[in-house]
């Protein structure tokens, strides 16, 4: 007993002693400026230390800097690259001699950093470093290092405070600023969780943002697992490019990340932003040089026109300026370094004014690929099955689609997306495609497909062809009073046909549509670019175009009448041929009368 007591105090008295020595005889600011001219000789810079600099022995190991400051290179503004206000980190020694670690706190405050990007390319980083050393291979010692163990590393506290990062490039004369006001974390032991919590700000060229939030964080013994629970933040964003020039979002997620299996999964378990509400779960293994993402999104309802609203403003010069910018393909670079698949499903999305539900979307990017191998919706009371690829390798993407659509509201869905009033009815349409350049004017030249389409039970609007026909006959009889004032809207049981796309023109050469006084066939073409019509049909009565209170009349019954169809899509322009119906009438009465005559001749010659 008398042996450990000797022992003890033999301990304590050396460290009191070496205590005594190194505050008394043993000044930290004796060493300035070797430490100064050292930074000088390795980076030509000037280093600064204003304050004096301190320390413990016992019970705690630590150091306090203050008033630190080191320069950017000669002819760089600002002047200074890093200041520190003040750094305290207090670590308890005894523990230290058998691996553990008790920090009694770390703190960093006032720390700015002015990162400068000239016009010639050269930063604040340039020189840092020794040419000799950023070029000294490493050693296979230094390869097969082993990760660091700890027995225990137990933290009282850290307090980071005014952290900010200046980003100033002088070639586009932009700075970009990133304040962390603050980050702490509480009493934090290995394997169990401690609350954390910061405060950020940034300013960019064309929107501030701000956020804040608060969690718990947890680390394993191996220092190989670190999981973050209940991570709430709340992100706000003011800009003049944003919807209403500002958004709120509000996340919570639960995050595990193993450094040794270099994976993160995350769980979204609340998402708020607008009027959008989602939940999901990303999973990134970033092992490889290209991340690997894989992401599960279960969002509410989304209406995209009100998240990007219309310019507002000079429509000329809007035009103008989005024609400069549609006369270059877009920059789909970034495809070629993502490895991403994902599952979107959606209660509704709204874009273009047009409304879809249920959404199920499956989508991966790979290599410079996109590969959106399913997309299914509900679309005005019918259904949206799609399917595409984009190959973004190249400078010129390419793309391909398959597009169905199956028992659609016609009517409704031209007017919303196209605000088109020509036809309604019930809609199966079928459309295969391929083209290339994602320039807007090329989207229309380059785009080759074919597709058919059936409209059951519907109606054209703009025309009453049988109101049309009737009004055309009595002219021929002498009768020019006034037509009836009919609706203009023509009823069919069905109407069908098929097309090709091919330089911006949609040529349809089979359009057929049976109603139930008169059948329509004929051809013609439909102009993308122009938003024009050219239509040449065939009409043929098989009913009494007789209106109410008139006597039948099937004068017209079985003779061809040519209907043409002009004008824009907005406003289609349909004609009759009234000369080919006197031909036509007139044929049909001449055929009429030799058959009379051949009949007479046939009965008095007893055949």
């Amino acid at each position: 007993m008398k042996v450990v007591k000797w022992l003890l105090a033999i301990v304590l008295t050396l460290v009191v002693g070496v205590t005594v020595y190194l505050t008394m005889f043993f000044d930290l600011n004796n060493f300035k400026p070797q430490i100064v001219d050292a930074v000088k000789k390795q980076t030509g810079r000037d280093l600064q230390i204003t304050q004096d600099l301190s320390w413990s022995v016992f019970p705690s190991l630590g150091i306090k800097l203050g008033g630190i400051t080191l320069t950017n290179p000669d002819g760089f503004t600002p002047a200074s690259m890093l200041n520190v206000n003040e750094a305290v980190a207090n670590v308890a020694l005894m523990p230290l001699f058998s691996q553990q670690i008790e920090v009694d706190l770390l703190k960093l405050d006032g720390l700015t950093l002015n990162l400068v990007t000239q016009k010639d390319g050269t930063t604040s980083f340039d020189g840092l470093v020794s040419k000799s050393t950023a070029d000294k291979p490493q050693t296979a010692a230094t390869n097969d290092a082993k990760p660091m163990s700890l027995e225990t590393l137990d933290i009282g506290g850290i307090e980071l405070t005014n952290t900010n990062i200046n980003l100033i490039d002088m070639a586009s004369n932009t700075t970009q600023t990133f304040n962390l006001k603050s980050f702490t974390l509480g009493q934090f032991s290995l394997g169990q969780f401690a609350d954390f919590a910061y405060e950020f700000s940034a300013t960019l060229p064309d929107m501030q943002l701000a956020s804040s939030g608060q969690g718990k964080v947890k680390i394993d013994q191996a220092l190989n697992h670190v999981t973050i629970n209940d991570f709430a933040m709340v992100h706000n964003a003011k800009g003049d490019s944003l919807p209403n020039k500002s958004v709120t979002a509000e996340l919570t997620t639960q995050m595990t990340m193993a450094l040794d299996a270099k994976t993160i999964d995350l769980q979204l378990t609340r998402m708020s932003a607008m009027d959008l509400a989602a939940t999901g779960d990303i999973k990134v293994n970033y092992a490889n040089s290209v991340p690997k993402i894989a992401m599960s999104l279960d969002v509410g309802d989304i209406d995209l026109d009100a998240l990007f609203p219309k310019q507002e403003g000079n429509t000329k010069e809007s035009a103008t300026k989005t024609d400069t910018v549609s006369t270059q393909e877009p920059d789909l670079s970034a495809l070629k370094s993502v490895d991403l698949t994902l599952n979107l499903t959606a209660k509704s999305i709204k874009v273009s004014n047009m409304l879809t539900q249920n959404w199920q979307m499956k989508m991966a990017i790979n290599k410079g690929i996109l590969n959106l191998s399913s997309l299914t919706a509900d679309l005005y009371q019918g259904k949206l099955a799609l399917s595409a690829k984009l190959d973004a390798r190249k400078a010129v993407p390419t793309y391909q689609f398959d597009k169905k659509l199956i028992g659609v509201q016609i009517r409704p869905l031209l007017t919303d997306a196209a605000e088109v009033d020509l036809i309604s009815g019930t809609a199966s349409f079928e459309v295969k495609g391929s083209g290339s350049s994602l320039i807007t004017d090329n989207l229309k030249k380059n785009l080759d497909a074919v597709g058919k389409f059936e409209v059951a039970d519907g109606s054209l609007y703009g025309v009453n062809i049988p109101q049309m026909i009737r009004s055309a006959q009595q002219k021929l009889k002498g009768d020019l009073s006034e037509s009836n004032k009919e609706e203009l809207k023509t009823d069919f049981t069905s109407l069908t046909g098929s097309f090709t796309m091919k330089d911006a023109v949609v040529t349809n050469p089979d359009l057929a549509m049976a109603a139930p006084l008169i059948r329509l066939a004929g051809k013609g073409t439909a102009n993308i670019a122009s938003e024009t019509l050219d239509y040449a049909l065939t009409t043929s009565v098989v009913g009494s175009l007789s209106g109410q209170g008139d006597a039948n009349d099937e004068s017209l019954k079985g003779v061809d009448i040519p209907l043409t169809i002009k004008g824009t899509f907005q406003e289609p322009k349909f004609g009759i041929d009234t000369k080919a119906l006197l031909e036509g009438k007139l044929k049909g009465e001449t055929d009429k009368a030799k058959e009379k005559l051949k009949e007479g001749l046939f009965k008095k010659l007893g055949i």
